[in-house]
């Protein structure tokens, strides 16, 4: 018998746990020695140990545990790990007006430098990131109607973020030509087409004229 199994065998609980988490990986091979209370133990001890190392020390600490880990736990490490980071960098910015270094984002979030760097060289091609992006497309259409409220009771501003919107998701493809001899407003790569005109009501096209009139808008037929 492995010595390693049969010293783990006759040990105490504690002596077990404590036994694998000095090694420097633990395997699922190592888990399935374990009892159920064991097991659960040592789910404990390593929610413990990772609420309170920092730093370097945790990056060990994730490395030793990571084949125990499932898709989900690792997935809620990533969303800690994106939350922190990006409330330190709001902070730091919101008080010193610059863009904090890797090395200040690790000294204030307790992470190793090497885990910053890597968050921010990975982030965007993380699963959790693109979920959460997928989320903010899905409340735009919120947005778009919260503009359109505001534009709708005469706020400029708003009546002209709202038409670049609207636009925005109309806009022609490159290289595009325009056959028709209908008359549209061009903003940049922005068209709002006559179909589009046809929709609003008296009031919008009102505001619409205005904004033409005050930002110098040019007309195309």
């Amino acid at each position: 018998m492995d010595p390693t199994i049969s010293s783990l065998t006759t040990s105490t609980p504690r002596q077990k746990i404590s036994g694998l988490l000095s090694q420097q990986k633990i395997t699922l091979h190592d888990v399935d020695n374990l009892t159920p209370p064991e097991r659960g133990q040592l789910q404990q001890t390593i929610n413990k140990t990772l609420a309170e190392v920092k730093g370097a020390d945790r990056d060990i600490f994730l490395d030793k545990i990571d084949a125990l880990l499932p898709p989900d736990t690792k997935n809620d490490v990533w969303e800690h790990n994106h939350t922190v980071i990006s409330a330190v960098i709001s902070n730091f910015m919101q008080r010193h007006g610059i863009m904090p270094t890797k090395q200040a984002v690790a000294e204030e979030t307790g992470f190793s430098r090497q885990t910053v760097a890597k968050h921010f060289k990975e982030y965007n091609a993380h699963p959790e990131f693109m979920a959460q992006a997928e989320q903010f497309k899905f409340m735009s259409h919120n947005v778009l109607a919260n503009v359109f409220k505001y534009a709708s009771n005469g706020d400029m501003r708003a009546a002209r973020l709202y038409f670049e919107m609207v636009g925005a998701l109309n806009k022609q493809p490159a290289g595009t030509v325009v056959n028709a001899q209908n008359n549209y407003i061009q903003i940049n790569n922005t068209i709002l087409s006559q179909e589009n005109l046809k929709q609003l009501t008296a009031e919008q096209l009102n505001q619409i004229e205005n904004i033409v009139k005050n930002e110098g808008y040019k007309v195309v037929s």
